[in-house]
């Protein structure tokens, strides 16, 4: 416990160094001690992702998403620097994957007639899409279906990254970071998300809300949930696929309807 304390003064006290008196090895000690937060991000998001994008990809990205969070972090807020580090993390890996091209074209117009899909169907029959269901809309066999959700699998990661609405540039990244400040536009913002986010999470199947659970509340990476669900990493990956085209279905939809509303 001792340790623990000493410890925290002494980030304290690199954090002061480096924001108040702009110490450079203050910022280099900071950066060196948050690395392992890197290889965890990455080995998480590594898992679903094509063979021929590595871990040292992810891993190369995400550093300069740890040392953007250093360059940009308010000690004084008291926020969890771990938790905010972990989003600008994932954010410049997602960047690095996009700027790759790693997702191409053709599969985002796949995971987009997906969306689609599910959003309409299930806006007309008033619960969640079959798996057969999908494949009469598109016109598809199961095998193709299956395929496609094996396709889309890097566009579902990204996703969680993209806009909250189409035409703005703010995240859900954006959201957690400025949760101390006072700011009506952000309340407002944040209140559009999570009456979207518990009306999209309704339309999930038993499983896909097992996954998503897991893997975003308890922070358990694919495998991990596979072990924990006794299914193949695979049929996990596809669960988690169809959980996130299902969402953006029923967010799509949703958005609309709150911006009428409102």
């Amino acid at each position: 416990m001792a340790d623990q304390s000493r410890s925290r003064l002494s980030h304290e006290d690199l954090w002061l160094r480096w924001k108040e008196d702009n110490d450079p090895e203050a910022r280099k000690q900071l950066i060196e001690h948050y690395l392992p937060l890197v290889d965890y991000v990455s080995g998480r998001m590594a898992v679903g992702l094509p063979k021929n994008v590595t871990k040292d990809d992810l891993a190369s990205n995400g550093s300069m998403g740890l040392i953007d969070a250093v360059e940009k972090f308010d000690y004084r807020r008291g926020l969890q620097f771990e938790t905010y580090a972990s989003w600008r993390i994932r954010g410049a890996i997602i960047d690095g994957l996009r700027q790759g091209d790693w997702v191409p074209r053709s599969v985002r117009d796949k995971a987009k007639k997906m969306e689609d899909a599910y959003a309409v169907l299930e806006q007309r029959n008033l619960r969640s899409a079959t798996d057969e269901e999908i494949c009469a809309y598109l016109n598809i066999s199961e095998k193709e279906f299956q395929q496609m959700l094996q396709e889309v699998a890097v566009a579902a990661v990204c996703s969680l990254e993209d806009p909250i609405r189409e035409e703005e540039s703010e995240t859900r990244l954006t959201l957690l970071v400025d949760d101390k400040a006072v700011n009506p536009e952000s309340k407002v913002h944040e209140t559009y998300l999570k009456d979207s986010l518990v009306y999209g999470i309704q339309k999930l199947t038993e499983k896909e809300r097992t996954v998503v659970s897991l893997f975003y509340y308890e922070d358990l990476s694919l495998s991990e949930i596979a072990e924990v669900m006794s299914l193949s990493p695979s049929r996990i990956s596809q669960l988690h696929s169809k959980a996130i085209l299902r969402l953006r279905g029923a967010l799509g939809k949703h958005k609309d309807q709150l911006m009428q509303n409102g």
